[in-house]
């Protein structure tokens, strides 16, 4: 059973940078990291390297597959990819259920990932804010439960608010940008928040957080 879990969103989108991407992009709903969002997964990986994380849990989709990555190469740890911390699947940002690339794929180009690794849950296409919701509080939950030591779930921004409420019981009003990070510890058989929302460790943060 976990007593300490990290929570982060992956880095800035290329999408946000450049939004033509999308018209020509083979897989439109799956973008990738804008360089400064890489650069903002380094500083997050080097604010978590002198910290105990024992399991690195990453959404499916690109962008929080290379914002692990990049946090898995200093900590030299796997990364489990976990379809229940993905994107919010809301038809009103996706006209039909998202295409990703499987696992082997991101493999090939991430060798950390676990390949033995099934998720615990998963997401499936629509979904409105209570299905959402009820699936990452699912997820935080199961995973605490199952895994040891110092977790690290690598999200997105309706991911992250969802796994700290099903951790806490109750939803927590924190501005879920870009690799900010969110620390719960256990304390007497309750989780509870030691910080939240902290971007202290980035040389950029975003001024208007935007989850799509």
């Amino acid at each position: 059973m976990a007593d300490t879990i990290w929570i982060t969103r992956h880095g800035n989108r290329y999408d946000f940078v450049n939004p033509d991407w999308f018209i020509t992009a083979e897989l439109p709903y799956d973008p990738h990291l804008a360089e400064d969002g890489i650069t903002q997964a380094k500083q997050l990986g080097e604010r978590l390297q002198s910290e105990n994380i024992t399991h690195i849990f990453s959404s499916p989709f690109l962008r929080t597959v290379q914002t692990a990555h990049e946090i898995a190469k200093i900590l030299d740890l796997p990364i489990k990819l976990e379809s229940g911390l993905g994107e919010w699947l809301n038809p009103n940002w996706m006209d039909h259920s998202p295409e990703i690339r499987s696992p082997q794929n991101l493999a090939r180009h991430y060798p950390p990932i676990d390949l033995n690794y099934t998720s615990r849950v998963r997401s499936k296409y629509p979904e409105d804010e209570e299905t959402v919701n009820y699936r990452t509080e699912l997820t935080a939950q199961k995973l605490a439960q199952e895994f040891e030591g110092e977790l690290l779930f690598v999200g997105h921004g309706a991911s992250v608010l969802g796994t700290i409420a099903g951790l806490l019981g109750k939803p927590i009003n924190i501005h879920a940008s870009f690799c900010c990070l969110t620390k719960l510890v256990k304390n007497q058989g309750s989780w509870e928040v030691e910080f939240a929302g902290d971007t202290s460790h980035l040389s950029k943060v975003e001024k208007i957080i935007r989850f799509n």
